[in-house]
Parts: C-alpha cells; structure tokens; sequence
C-alpha cells in the first residue's frame, strides 16, 4: 500500500461527503443495507474460511465467536446501519452561537474530521459499523482489520464499494482497505506515523494492540479500551439479582470487552452469595478466588457437576481473561471496594448490586469509569444499546469523547464569524 497515495484519495473523498446533505448519504448507505442483505451468502462464505483457518491456528472459541458471522449478525449488521441511517447528521448542527458588541455573529457548528484510521482485530462487524458512522458523518476511513478476518472484510469492503458506485452521488474511494500480511505490522506503524495524511486513528482489540497505537502514534488518537470490568455484590444487595446479573454480565458473551472479568463481593453476604454463585456458575466458568473467597467455595461445590475453583494470583486481579473464567475477591468495606476497582479496572464499565440509595450514588460517584451501573449488567455498554445504533469503540479516555462512540465523535467543531466590515 502506497500510504500517501491512498489518503490523498481519501482526503479527495472526504471533501465530497462535506458537500452532501443529509438525504445523499442516506440513500447511499440504504443502497449498502440493501448490497449486504442481497450478497450475504458471499459475505458468510468468505467468513467460513476465516474461521476455518482460525480453528486450524488453535484461536480460542471465545474469540472464534467474536470472528465468526451468520445470518442473524448479519441482519444485526443491517439494523445497526439503517438504525444510523435514521439518526440526525451532525454535520452543520450548531452547538452554540451569539453576537458580539460590535454587531459580529459567531456560531459554532459541527463539521467532520476528515480523514479517519480505525485499526481493529477479529470482529468484521466493526466493517460495517465504522463506515457507517464515518460516511454518515462526512468521513473518509481508512481500514486496518486483522489477518484472521481479512477474507470478510475483503468481501464486506468490495460490497459496499459496488454499492456506493451505483447510487447517484455515492463516493466509494471514502472507504480503503489495507492489505494484511501474516506478521507483518509495518502498515500499523506508517498508519501511526502518518502525520498531516490521517486526522485521526482508533484502535479498537486487545489491550497489546490499543497499547501499541497509544504509544507509538504520532497522529491523534481516540483511546478505545480493553475491558477488564467489575461486578460488585454490597452488602445490601438482593443477592437473587446478583446472580442474574453476574450470569448475564459473564457468560452470555464472555469474549467481549463489555463482560465482567471480577466479582467483587462485600464480606457480610459472601457467605450466603458465593454458594449460589457457585451454583449458578458449575461447570461453566472457572472461578480464580482470593484466600477468603476459596475457603468459602471449596465448601460449597454442587454435585455432580464442579465448577473448576482455583486459588487467585495477583496476575489474575487485573486480568481480562475474555473466555469462561473470572476471578473472585471479599472486601471489607464498600470504600474498599471502590479503591480496589478503582485501581485494578480499565476505566471501561462496572457495577454494583445494591439496594442501598447511599451506597449506589457513592459508587457511581467515586468509581473512574466510561460507564457506572447500578443494579444492571455491564453487557448494556455499546452503541446499540444507547441508540446510537453502530459504534466506533468503547472510549475509555476522558477527552474529546467516553463511552460508546456513535456519529459525533468523528466530528469536530469550528466557528463561522459573518461581519459588516468591522476591524479590531
């Protein structure tokens, strides 16, 4: 990939979308919603062979599941692009605006940011979703995804492109491709050195991959994060619930960044909570337990099924494990509990289960966190389930956006002064 090449295109591209309404690119991206459902059959053969040479490499099933596409994640695909679809464009929206003494009218209004890098691993979903949320708001995108599913993102990108030039005013150089080679991350480091090419890069994967692009980048970054995220049981807590949620929040999808890798329980319910924990998770979810927690869960494992309980190490306070384990602490106090989340989390999502008033606001209150719950799994963190439809990543930093990312965080503002000739 000749790097400049490809961006000035890029930048050519994004130029035109910052000319169109509304209603121009929504009828391009209904004509891409309309191109996936007709060529999905291509779409999942594609994907078949990347997740056959997945499970030929020894990827996790975790991670195979985060590959892996069918017709319902397909149908999600195009729900998510059309819930975009339906959205308001930023682009144009007037944040704020005045007049001066002097009779000059200032307003600030949303405008793109031109030139966009996502570098991405395993979900071929985040195709779709980053182009969406990119071109309904004026941008042109580079793609950077990962080898394991670059067979579907190859077939993803070449339909929307075919698309796009076949619907009036469609632009489809505003979206690129990067060929990816086996161990070869030279196309990551010129990405992330390609200052005044690329406006902006995200990463979005593993915590080694959003490191790397943090550290390394020359151009600005919008930092996604890894999830290493926490389910708190406090003393108040209706334990009944706690269960469902820790059910919910661990196992349904335990490869995402959103699910709980640590349940953090106060000592006056860890006697009662643990043994239905237990049994909710028996032989589905390995459990590693600090000394207090262990001792109490040796005496409770359900016959004939065990669930796997293994004492805790301090690398396993702080790890994402991404898969069907998790690790259990006992705490003191509530206050302990938020010093210990506070230090040990990725900033990303956590919970409490309570059914103390004063206890849930000085949790939300005190935990650092793109998103803090209260009696609620921690799986709700995505841009769907906030309405934004598609999403860009989970920020975990705390400029310029936090949270799931929908449309206007590809946006920037500027001011537009008009005047009758007044000099200073």
């Amino acid at each position: 990939m000749n790097l400049k090449t490809t961006t000035d295109s890029l930048r050519a591209a994004s130029q035109k979308l910052a000319l169109q309404n509304a209603s121009e690119k929504n009828a391009a991206l209904c004509a891409v919603a309309d191109a996936l459902d007709k060529n999905r059959n291509s779409i999942i053969a594609a994907n078949d062979e990347d997740v056959k040479a997945a499970r030929a490499a020894g990827i996790s099933e975790s991670i195979i599941d985060r590959l892996m596409l069918d017709n319902k994640r397909i149908d999600g695909i195009i729900a998510s692009l059309r819930e975009v679809i339906g959205q308001t464009d930023p682009v144009g929206e007037e944040v704020a605006g005045w007049k001066t003494p002097n009779g000059m009218t200032i307003r600030q209004v949303r405008v793109p940011l031109g030139v966009v890098a996502i570098i991405y691993e395993n979900r071929p979903n985040v195709t779709v979703d980053a182009f969406s949320l990119a071109y309904k708001s004026g941008n042109a995108i580079l793609l950077r995804g990962s080898s394991s599913s670059y067979k579907s993102n190859v077939e993803i990108v070449r339909v929307i492109r075919e698309a796009l030039a076949g619907v009036k005013g469609g632009v489809p150089e505003a979206i690129e491709l990067v060929e990816v080679r086996d161990h070869d991350h030279s196309d990551v480091d010129a990405i992330l050195n390609a200052v005044g090419m690329i406006d902006v890069c995200l990463p979005r994967g593993g915590k080694r991959l959003i490191q790397n692009v943090v550290q390394n980048a020359r151009v600005p970054v919008i930092e996604t994060g890894s999830g290493v995220c926490h389910l708190y049981i406090d003393e108040f807590a209706d334990l009944e619930m706690a269960c469902r949620v820790a059910e919910n929040a661990k196992i349904q999808r335990p490869s995402v960044c959103n699910a709980i890798e640590c349940i953090v329980v106060h000592k006056a319910v860890a006697e009662k909570f643990l043994p239905k924990l237990e049994k909710t998770f028996a032989g589905r979810v390995k459990m590693h337990a600090d000394e207090r927690a262990y001792e109490i869960l040796q005496n409770a494992v359900v016959e004939p099924v065990e669930t796997t309980i293994v004492p805790a190490t301090d690398a396993d306070f702080g790890n994402e494990y991404l898969d069907y384990e998790c690790c259990i602490k006992v705490v003191d106090s509530i206050e302990e509990a938020i010093s210990y989340i506070n230090s040990h989390n990725t900033k990303h999502s956590e919970s409490i289960i309570s059914e103390s008033r004063a206890n849930t606001r000085l949790f939300q209150n005190m935990i650092d966190a793109s998103c803090v719950y209260v009696n609620a799994s921690t799986r709700f963190t995505d841009g769907g389930e906030f309405g934004f439809g598609a999403e860009l990543g989970i920020s975990t930093q705390k400029l310029h956006a936090r949270g799931p990312m929908g449309i206007k965080v590809l946006t920037t503002t500027k001011y537009l002064v008009d005047g009758e000739g007044q000099v200073r």
